[in-house]
């Protein structure tokens, strides 16, 4: 595993050109991400949550500003340097998990380090010891695309863990579950932060998951905001009773 740093976006802003018009979704983002902490990052959707995580992961170069991992901004580094960086220090679990279909759950898991020149034998024993921390190595040889959504979540994370990594960036990885199998994820992934001294930062619509966090991070129109530990159970206090009022508000529009 690599040594966690701190993590810091300094006046990121994220501009897109559709037609003649921009459209700026990040304005001009402050935040930092303290070594081997738990964040999270909510808000409404469309708010630019999923472009946030992209400039953190090195997918999306942003219009401006930095993104630095200590003292190395990633977007300095040459495509080949950021590409080993992303394959080796970071994790990250994707909404839409695009397995190999031709692989079964050992491959897919595998495919990583085989790319990284890692010997087969090598890739599927330590694919396996990842599947086994999350609790599906029985389920190796079986083709990824036909397990339920829990079990696609727990192999996507071991696929993210397989190189040790000091960062798992996950975006919204309980949002096609039911609610058990929701919290089963977020406590895998709460116990791996915990266990392995990993930052992990993920985007939620699932407001009840936000005092599970060391920080929140609020997206609302491209403006991000930072709350810590101490504003975490006051702020979810206050976003259930807002959610209360909109739905009696709701709920008397529609009987008068």
């Amino acid at each position: 595993m690599v040594e966690c740093v701190q993590i810091k976006l300094d006046n990121i802003t994220q501009d897109f050109t559709v037609g003649k018009e921009t459209i700026n979704v990040i304005k001009e983002c402050n935040v930092a991400f303290e070594p081997c902490s738990f964040n999270i990052i909510y808000g409404p959707s469309g708010s630019g949550k999923s472009t946030l995580l992209n400039a953190l992961s090195g997918i999306q170069r942003p219009s401006a500003g930095k993104v630095t991992y200590g003292d190395r901004d990633i977007y300095e580094m040459t495509n080949r340097e950021l590409a080993y960086f992303r394959a080796q220090q970071i994790g990250i679990v994707y909404q839409q998990n695009y397995w190999i279909t031709s692989l079964n759950v050992v491959e897919n898991v595998a495919v990583s380090l085989l790319f990284s020149g890692i010997s087969r034998s090598d890739a599927k024993k330590r694919a396996l010891e990842a599947l086994e921390k999350v609790g599906v190595a029985h389920l190796a040889k079986k083709n990824p695309q036909y397990l339920s959504g829990g079990e696609q979540q727990r192999v996507a994370i071991a696929r993210a863990i397989i190189t040790n990594p000091g960062y798992i960036i996950a975006d919204e990885p309980t949002g096609s579950l039911d609610m058990q199998r929701g919290d089963q994820i977020m406590a895998l992934l709460q116990s791996y932060q915990a266990k392995l001294n990993t930052t992990i930062i993920l985007v939620t619509h699932n407001l009840e998951y936000l005092p599970l966090a060391h920080r929140l991070i609020r997206v609302q129109d491209g403006v991000c905001t930072q709350l810590g530990r101490d504003a975490i159970r006051s702020t979810a206090e206050s976003i259930i009773s807002d959610m209360r009022t909109r739905m009696t508000n709701i709920t008397k529009a529609r009987r008068s």
